[in-house]
């Protein structure tokens, strides 16, 4: 079986060797066994259930929460010659009729249905008359009903025990802590099945926190070395990511936001973008992330505290998922903290559920104000064990100071009772530091006993002092009033002088380095080596948009780095590189070799042959199905050749498609319906509701865009 198992791996996927536990769960699932997965981002579950699938006869079932997912994980198996469909919404119900055909025809391999669908009467009695290989549950922590992912319709997969009694089911997850694994095979009735717990350890990501001081100040300084870089950027509020990614793009950073209030149309197409182009930075909030499998995510950013450990540690997993250098910087302040707690007082949910929230943001805050090593302290959360410091986090590198803060601690917490437990931040330290200001005489508080008590500390320090109060529960926030400070029972010891107290020293801010040294990007590649680095991108972009796929399926960067590092000669040469398999190999290996060697054309020869096919066989009259069939390529991808080839003029509208007049008409009306610049494809698509294929409404447009230029 194994041996079996390693030849696919190589043959198929291009890898000489399987990586943790990776050999045993594909066993396990291949010989017919029940599996729980839980295995960090980016460390090779997708293979977990792809390999077997490969192994086992029949049909390969895969539940994914996210049509993006889906769409990227069918799109990197086609490229490796295996035959994946997802059955989702964005088809029509002809598409939908011709996937079931040619899946009674056995013609597919895998099949990806989000939770919902599957769930349905039809699907499961379809799916009943037929041979399944496997039901793989991906993003299983979804189940959860404690976790920030939780999707209702993941509780109706345990009757796939009961339907399919015989089909092997592993479920998988980068996420879940001991109760959240007991509740996913409690509820997807996997209790018999064999459990994989890989280290939660990334090692390749940096972890840096620091205090929020002028966060976008700080932010420009983390991103400064990190220019031509892709990655995330954080925040909780909607208003906040349409706001930073409007200054970034305005600061010479490309940058485009996402949330849940925006067109689902324009959050699509943003994705897209982002997952086919090159150093672009989503600005986000919670609602982006889940199955965004891009791995040349260099970096991730939070402006905001995440609201527990466990949506930190999801969060930054989406950096790095192809094991090079990434970086994952925060800062947070005192503000962060205050309004995740009101947010949490004023959620639905019982106080069981508020009580579990408050230990989960306590969790988050100690991870911030740690004295020791960071990656230590994540990966106790997760009840693992790292013997020794990791040396690749800010504190294992620029070192901690703590100082004895007993007495000026004494000194805030009464000050929070003298004022009467009412007040913010600003205005105890105004208090502390003698400040004899409007606001202090309107209330008499220059009486205070306390007034003026704190001169020897200044106001930064003051203000680092009540964060690390609130965060250590020795102060709390009155979530009842606005915000202010008040004292918490846990500070009594320290008020009667029992007990001491040992606080982090904040040093003077220094300009983030990526990954504790250079940024990111120039680690992977040295200068001598940066013109061919380049020349390798480039032919993977060109590649990518003629097959209508993000770059990183023709190769991701950790295979270009290969190939640069090794310099392959021939095609047997090329065959040993780490994600080269054999369709790969016969589809683009002459291309990459060119470019290695020196050879390439300035138009890499197989993309310049296969746009001159198609207008060839455009002008003959074939239709883009034809064509498609022809090309052995998507009719996706060739109505993308087909929009180009137009826009350039190679082609007519009527050469490459043959509408009916009045519907050509009412296509071209929506385009001008308007003023100025003509609109996206998305903004059209829906007042045609699947009657046109987004293809020719591409294709429409070009043309419309050609006249205009003329």
């Amino acid at each position: 079986m194994l041996d079996s198992a390693q030849r696919i791996l190589k043959d198929v996927f291009g890898y000489d060797a399987f990586r943790g536990h990776q050999a045993a769960i594909i066993e396990r699932v291949a010989r017919g066994g029940d599996a729980l997965v839980l295995m960090p981002t980016g460390g090779g579950k997708s293979l977990c259930y792809q390999v077997p699938a490969l192994l086992r006869d029949g049909l390969a079932v895969v539940v994914s929460p996210l049509i993006a997912l889906m769409d990227d994980q069918v799109a990197t198996l086609n490229e490796l010659g295996v035959e994946a469909v997802a059955l989702n919404s964005t088809l029509n119900l002809d598409e939908q009729r011709e996937i079931a055909e040619r899946i009674r025809r056995n013609e597919i391999k895998a099949l990806y249905l989000a939770p919902e669908r599957l769930v349905q009467p039809r699907m499961l009695a379809f799916l009943q008359r037929l041979e399944i290989a496997l039901f793989a549950i991906d993003e299983a922590h979804c189940v959860s009903q404690w976790g920030h992912d939780f999707r209702p319709e993941y509780l109706q997969l345990g009757q796939l025990a009961e339907y399919f009694p015989e089909v092997p089911r592993i479920a998988l997850t980068a996420t879940a802590d001991m109760r959240t694994r007991e509740e996913i095979a409690q509820r997807l009735h996997l209790q018999d099945a064999e459990r994989f717990l890989s280290s939660f350890d990334r090692p390749n990501i940096f972890y840096r926190i620091v205090p929020k001081e002028q966060p976008r100040k700080q932010l420009l300084g983390f991103l400064a070395e990190r220019k031509g870089d892709a990655g995330i950027v954080y925040c909780l509020s909607r208003k906040k990511v349409d706001d930073l990614a409007a200054f970034l793009s305005e600061q010479g950073f490309p940058a485009l936001p996402y949330h849940a209030g925006l067109p689902s149309e324009l959050r699509a197409y943003h994705q897209k973008r982002f997952l086919n182009e090159e150093g672009l930075i989503m600005v986000a909030t919670i609602a982006f992330g889940m199955g965004i499998d891009k791995p040349n995510v260099r970096f991730v950013a939070h402006l905001d505290l995440p609201k527990s450990l466990e949506a930190y540690y999801q969060e930054t997993g989406r950096a790095g998922r192809d094991g090079l250098p990434a970086d994952a910087w925060m800062a947070y302040g005192l503000q962060d903290v205050i309004f995740l707690k009101q947010m949490l007082n004023n959620s639905e949910g019982d106080e069981r559920h508020k009580r579990v929230e408050q230990h989960k943001l306590d969790a988050m805050l100690a991870l911030c104000e740690e004295t020791r090593c960071r990656r230590q302290a994540l990966l106790a959360y997760f009840d693992e064990d790292l013997p020794k410091p990791c040396g690749h986090c800010d504190i294992c590198v620029d070192g901690v100071q703590t100082w004895d803060a007993t007495e000026p601690a004494r000194q805030a917490l009464s000050t929070i009772y003298r004022s009467g437990q009412r007040y913010g931040v600003g205005h105890l330290v105004d208090l502390l530091l003698g400040r004899d200001n409007d606001k202090v005489r309107s209330l008499g508080h220059q009486h205070l006993s306390v007034f003026g008590m704190g001169k020897a500390l200044s106001e930064s320090e003051w203000r680092t002092l009540f964060r690390q109060l609130v965060a250590r529960g020795l102060a709390d926030v009155d979530l009842d009033g606005f915000g202010g400070l008040r004292l918490s029972d846990s500070c009594r010891p320290l008020l009667r002088g029992e007990v001491t107290l040992e606080l982090r020293r904040e040093l003077p801010s220094k300009t983030p380095k990526a990954s504790g040294g250079a940024s990111a990007a120039s680690q992977l590649v040295r200068h001598d080596e940066r013109e061919k680095w380049e020349a390798l991108r480039t032919l993977r972009r060109k590649l990518a948009e003629e097959h209508g796929v993000p770059p990183y399926v023709i190769f991701p960067d950790a295979t270009l780095l290969e190939m640069l590092r090794s310099q392959p000669s021939t095609m047997p040469e090329m065959s040993r590189v780490s994600g080269v398999g054999a369709r790969k190999l016969e589809r683009y290996g002459e291309a990459f070799l060119e470019v290695l060697n020196g050879t390439a054309q300035e138009a890499p020869r197989a993309v310049a042959d296969l746009r001159h096919e198609l207008v060839t066989l455009a002008r003959a009259g074939m239709t883009p199905a034809q064509i498609a069939s022809q090309l052995h390529c998507t009719e996706k991808n060739v109505y993308s050749m087909l929009a180009e080839a137009i826009g350039k003029q190679q082609l007519s509208l009527e050469q490459a498609l043959d509408l009916p007049e009045d519907l050509l008409g009412e296509i071209q009306d929506a385009f001008l319906d308007g003023e100025g610049e003509l609109p996206q494809v998305a903004q059209i698509a829906e007042h045609f509701d699947g009657r046109v294929p987004d293809g020719v409404l591409y294709c429409v447009r070009a043309a419309l865009q050609a006249e205009f230029e003329v």
